[in-house]
């Protein structure tokens, strides 16, 4: 036996961080590295995931199920080849901008922009979009990134 299962009022313990995640990164970065062809081997994820075989191979499960990767498998159904992942693990694993993480870039180039400019005049105008990009919030301010990486800006009617 393995260890002491979990009663049943207690959640099941996470793995999304310890494992899944770092496996998709893993073969994020395999995938999307030409040397690779873009196809890369169960035995290429193990070691650059930096976990064991048995849970890389747990966490490719969860992950296929979850549309995240898609996989070549053999007839006995196990997982051979990583052959694509979605957009949406492109960006959970870094590939792609997220909303938020944009946002967060902006505000630390008003802020360092404020903070570097060479005249009073252009520090205070800085400042000032600073300010008031941050009044906004992280909440709009995402939305709005959110329209711009896709490509899309609402227009005022």
């Amino acid at each position: 036996m393995q260890g002491p299962v979990n009663p049943l009022e207690r959640p099941l313990d996470d793995v999304w961080f310890t494992r899944d995640l770092p496996v998709l990164r893993a073969i994020a970065r395999l995938v999307d590295a030409p040397t690779h062809g873009g196809a890369p081997y169960l035995g290429q994820v193990v070691p650059a995931s930096g976990l064991a075989k048995a849970d890389v191979v747990a966490a490719a499960r969860a992950l296929v199920s979850a549309g995240y990767v898609e996989t070549l498998t053999n007839y006995a159904g196990e997982i051979v080849r990583f052959t694509g992942i979605s957009p949406e693990a492109r960006r959970l694993a870094g590939l792609w901008p997220t909303p938020q993480g944009e946002w967060d870039r902006l505000l630390e180039q008003l802020t360092a922009r404020a903070e570097n400019a060479p005249t009073d005049v252009e520090r205070q105008r800085w400042r000032a979009l600073a300010d008031a990009a941050g009044a906004l919030g992280p909440d709009d301010g995402a939305l709005l990134m959110a329209a711009l990486i896709g490509g899309y800006v609402p227009r005022r009617r």
